[in-house]
């Protein structure tokens, strides 16, 4: 994706890119469909659409859609597609990018030649990832928030935001109830259920697996009969909880804060792979999918298949770089270092994400960690606002000076989908003796670690030879 205030790498002046004049669109009246996160879309007619820019076409949009200047923050444009998705600045004229998708698919995808020649984007209406979560929880406005809603259920049910079963099953309920209404009985609840499937309330990967071969031969779907009845049981105690049925604004609130307390809930998301461990006597390994989020907060990589968090971190607990092909064949690499330990050794640990889109992550997480940097300093100047965790300062948790002073904090580990999985990572470590820094598995020059300011608790990396695969 592509932030508010970062820009897309400079392009080569190349006229080929230009796959045909935009002058013909630039005063006539033209027909513009802007597509919602619930493939809803909005008809428009645009003057001059061939240099109408986002912000003129969000004050059109906002107009259509009947959203408050007091929410205009909380939505951006984006490009979308199967291979990428590009959130606009406000200056972007979408017509202009749109006539050099084919471009930044070969700059930031691996995909073919084929598939760049017949992907199409279409220009999307969806949350701001700069919006902080503090303010998304003052909007009351229901069709702003069912807009968010909608978006933060399809990231839930496409697996984007890994969950819990506590969390999908009740995250399933409550979107029956802003579906269905509350009240309903259990014959007519089983009947919706099973009308609309599984799939339009749970995580795509949980109802497809009740409904296998396997769920087929324990017995007449006896899996998916006990999802039905925990969203049954779910929707019941949404519909007894208060003395008044709740009303939309309240459930579509209680879904919403249910999303917040997933850490990468609002993530800007980009595809790259990592090194599997590697495994068996012929210590094979290859490479594992991974989709990358990152917000106001931090970094999160996430496995693809298994839709679970394999690492996250605050800002505050990691460094970062991007490098660079040195050799056709080679890759674009994100490099992400933080605090570890092995045999109860204090170690440093890399983690190489494999991604063309790596230059545009790294500019994304430096202009979050300058965003969090301009936050500490509005909150010393005003000291009577509150700083919400979603904009909380990088290296700063509410305990004073102490994390500025001392180290990244170490990762919290546990079982929760959530929760990371750093012993399942294939890492370069490095560990302090007290007086240098040793090899564990290949060094790297690692200038790049003095871009975060608080001090190591070890010492700092020398230029040592080149990479090897560790």
């Amino acid at each position: 994706m592509e932030g508010d205030e970062c820009d897309f790498p400079p392009e080569p002046s190349d006229d080929r890119s230009q796959r045909g004049s935009v002058a013909s669109s630039a005063t006539r009246a033209q027909d513009v469909l802007i597509y919602l996160v619930s493939d809803s879309a909005v008809h428009l007619c645009v003057e001059g659409v061939g240099s109408v820019s986002v912000q003129e076409l969000g004050r059109i949009v906002r107009e259509a859609l009947h959203i408050p200047d007091s929410s205009q923050e909380a939505f951006g444009f984006w490009l979308c597609s199967p291979l990428l998705e590009l959130q606009l600045k406000p200056r972007h004229q979408p017509y202009k990018l749109c006539r050099q998708w084919q471009d930044l698919l070969y700059r930031f995808t691996e995909a073919s030649e084929e598939d760049i020649s017949q992907d199409e984007p279409c220009l999307q209406y969806r949350r701001n990832v700069f919006y902080p979560k503090s303010k998304e929880l003052q909007i009351d406005d229901e069709s702003v928030l069912r807009l968010l809603y909608e978006e933060a259920r399809s990231n839930i049910l496409t697996g984007r935001y890994p969950c819990d079963p506590e969390h999908w099953t009740g995250l399933g309920a409550l979107s029956l109830a802003v579906d269905e209404g509350v009240g309903l009985d259990s014959q007519k609840l089983t009947a919706t259920i099973r009308e609309k499937k599984l799939s339009s309330f749970l995580p795509a990967h949980v109802a497809a697996a009740a409904g296998g071969f396997l769920s087929t031969l324990r017995g007449k779907g006896s899996r998916q009969a006990g999802l039905e009845q925990n969203l049954l049981e779910e929707y019941k105690k949404i519909s007894t909880s208060t003395a008044n049925p709740p009303e939309p604004s309240q459930l579509l609130h209680q879904y919403l804060n249910t999303c917040h307390s997933l850490p990468y809930y609002g993530c800007a998301f980009f595809f790259g792979e990592i090194d599997k461990p590697v495994q068996g006597i012929l210590q094979r390994g290859g490479r594992k999918a991974v989709n990358v989020g990152i917000s106001l907060e931090g970094v999160y990589v996430m496995d693809v298949k298994e839709k679970h968090v394999l690492l996250g971190l605050r800002f505050s607990e990691l460094s970062w770089d991007h490098s660079y092909p040195e050799e056709e064949g080679d890759s674009h690499i994100l490099w992400l270092e933080f605090d570890g330990e092995e045999a109860g050794t204090p170690v440093n640990k890399l983690l190489k994400i494999y991604s063309k889109q790596a230059e545009l992550m790294s500019g994304f997480i430096e202009f979050c960690v300058e965003l969090s940097s301009a936050s500490e300093g509005g909150a010393a100047a005003e000291p009577d606002v509150p700083v919400s965790p979603s904009r909380q300062p990088a290296g700063h948790d509410g305990s004073g000076e102490k994390r500025r002073a001392g180290h990244r904090g170490k990762l919290r580990r546990q079982s929760s989908v959530v929760c990371s999985r750093v012993q399942s990572l294939n890492t370069i470590s490095y560990v302090d003796n007290g007086k240098e820094i040793k090899r564990l598995k290949p060094k790297r020059a690692a200038s790049f670690f003095t871009r975060q300011a608080p001090a190591p608790t070890y010492s700092a990396m020398q230029v040592a030879e080149s990479l090897e695969q560790g």
